[in-house]
């Protein structure tokens, strides 16, 4: 089932300029939003916040788990 959507024509050029040859509207929205979810996931995946290098990580469990 389709619906339809009011954009402003400004943006309905910017995706008609976006667009390959013979790639409908539908076509054009689903790759840019194929698009931001993969780089919304390598984000994600690259992201060092609250890491720890393996050389620290290794020294850590070493301390915490002696005998």
């Amino acid at each position: 089932m389709n619906t339809t959507i009011s954009i402003p024509k400004t943006l309905r050029e910017s995706l008609k300029e976006y667009g390959m040859k013979g790639e409908t509207y539908s076509d054009i929205i689903y790759r840019l939003v194929q698009s931001a979810k993969q780089t919304q996931l390598q984000r994600i995946l690259m992201d060092d916040t609250n890491t720890v290098d393996v050389k620290k990580a290794l020294h850590n469990a070493k301390k915490k788990w002696q005998k």
